[in-house]
Parts: C-alpha cells; structure tokens; sequence
C-alpha cells in the first residue's frame, strides 16, 4: 500500500469520525435539552442546553487527543479510557433518560443509537489509528534495515575493487622488476660473451694450434651457460608463481572486512598469520578476525615476521585482553 492511500485512509477515516461525532453530538443536544429543561427550576430553563453542550465537549475533546496521540504512537495512560467511558456513558444516560423516565422501551433503543455509536466509533478509530502507525513504523524500519544492507554491499563492493587494483599494481610492479633484471642479465652476458671473443682474437696468433679445442670448449661453456640461464629463468618463474599464489591467498584473506562475530579458531589462525606477513597492526587483525588483543598478540609471536618487532608492540591493558 502506498503512503498517498494510507494518507487517504486516514483522511477518510477521520472525517468519518468527526461527521459521527458532530452528528451524535447535535442529536444529544436536541434530545436532552427537553429533559434538562423539565428539571430545571422555574425560570432556569434556558440553562437546559448547558449540560449536553459540556459532555458532548468532553467526548469532543476525547476524540481529537486520542487521534493526536494515535498519531504520536503515544499512551495517555487510564485517565483518557476512564473519560471516553465516563463521557459515553453520561451521553447515554442522558439521551435515553426522557425515554426511560416515560418506561418507553422504544425510545431508550432508539435515543441509545447516536451515544453507543459514537462510543463504539471512538474506540475503533483509536484502535485503526494505532494500528496504521504500527504499520508504519514496521515499514520505515524494513525500509530502513534494506537501505543499511544495500550500503554494505556496496561498501564490500568497493573494498573489493580497492584490494584488486592493489594487487593489479603490485602485479605490474614485479612483472617489471623482473624484466629489468631479466634485461640486465642478458646484457652482462652479452657483455661477457664479447670480451671473451676480443681476447680470443688478440690471442688467436698465439693460440692458433689450441683454438680447436678452445673452440669446443667455448661451445661446452656456451651450452652450459645457456643450461643454467634457463634452469635459472625456471625457478625464478616457478618462485614468482609461488609468490603471487601466496598474495592472492593472503589478499583473500584480508579483503573480507570486518568479522560481524568471532571466526573459527582455524580461519582465525590463518587470518592473523596473513596480517602479520602484510605487517598489519594488531588492532586491524583483531578487528578481521573477532579474537580478542591477547590472542591476536601471542598469534604474532609465533610468526616468524614479526618476532623481531616484538617490543615495538604497544601492551594492551587488561580490559582489552578480557575484549
């Protein structure tokens, strides 16, 4: 249901109350000024019409609290219920008490409609208002927990993209590093490779009966330079390999946030060991894992990382270990 038809609900509804209640309200006027003015002392009568016109203002009153409060989601407490009652029963009292005084059964139903109307209109239009204000404050709050949940997601969201463009950097920078050293390598050899063919060539003269076997040799060196070079180009792929498992595995780790409550002691291991290899401080461990200070603390002191870092550690106090 939209707020425009709970609006119109309730315009509705407090119309229909107060046409009720102006309409009741006129009849009590008219039905026991005759009565009054018949109890009234010689030369009082034009007094008849005051005692109708101040219940009736009473339950007027009634009304328009009830629907203020209604709208409020607020209580009045046992004196508002004792007024409407004392109110409604006064009002039909009153309005059948010509009828019952001439023991006319007919006209006590009859003069009973307009007060026991009213009576009952109260209530139930009390009760719809607080009905339609429990529905919606249930609504603002489904509302409003749907509108703190989706900030979440796209806050996880965007700690996802921050850790994936760090790790896309520091994927980019080793690439780079190891081609430069790479580059540097092959020109030192190539460095190398020359200076051995400039002395071959001064020594060539002097070394004309041996360079069969030098030449072999050369060749031997060659084929064994170029064995280690690739044996060395493998492990340094395999160790790159192992490396980048390793900071994914760790980003991984790292990249969940907050820990809405403690994890699992296993997990929780893992987690701390990852924070200290990333050179996290304890508190951001404490905060991914949902361990207390005392145990993220002793968890560093079994990395091998941290423990020369060990006195640079702030003490917690007691308070904090017991978190």
């Amino acid at each position: 249901m939209s707020p425009a038809q709970i609006r119109s609900a309730e315009r509705a509804l407090t119309a229909g109350t107060w046409a009720i209640t102006f309409g009741a309200v006129l009849y009590s006027v008219l039905t026991v000024t005759p009565l009054m003015a018949g109890h009234s002392p010689k030369g009082w009568e034009w007094t008849a019409p005051i005692l109708p016109l101040v219940v009736d203002a009473a339950v007027v009153i009634v009304v328009r609290m009830d629907a203020t409060l209604a709208r409020l989601n607020g209580d009045g407490g046992r004196w508002p219920v004792v007024l409407r009652w004392m109110t409604g029963l006064m009002t039909v009292l009153l309005n059948v008490g010509l009828s019952a005084l001439d023991r006319d059964g007919v006209g006590v139903a009859v003069h009973a409609v307009a007060p026991l109307l009213l009576i009952v209109t109260a209530e139930t239009s009390l009760a719809y208002r607080r009905a339609i204000g429990a529905a919606l404050a249930a609504r603002e709050a489904d509302e409003r927990a749907e509108r703190e949940l989706r900030e979440q997601r796209a806050e996880a969201r965007r700690r996802e993209e921050r850790a994936e463009r760090i790790a896309r950097f520091e994927a980019a920078e080793r690439a780079e590093r190891e081609r430069r050293e790479h580059d540097a390598l092959l020109a030192r050899e190539q460095r190398e490779h020359d200076a051995s063919m400039a002395r071959d060539e001064r020594e060539e003269t002097a070394r004309r009966e041996a360079a069969a076997r030098e030449e072999e040799a050369r060749r031997e060196a060659a084929v064994r330079a170029e064995r280690e070079r690739r044996e060395h180009a493998a492990r340094a792929e395999r160790e790159r390999g192992e490396r980048e498992a390793a900071e994914r595995a760790r980003a991984e780790l790292l990249s969940v946030g907050p820990a809405a409550e403690k994890l699992p002691e296993e997990r929780a291991r893992e987690v701390a060991a990852a924070a200290a290899e990333a050179g996290l401080p304890q508190r951001q461990a404490v905060e991914l894992t949902g361990w207390s200070v005392g145990w993220i603390a002793a968890r560093y002191k079994e990395h091998p990382a941290v423990r020369p870092a060990l006195h640079a550690v702030p003490t917690t106090t007691a308070e904090e270990q017991a978190s």
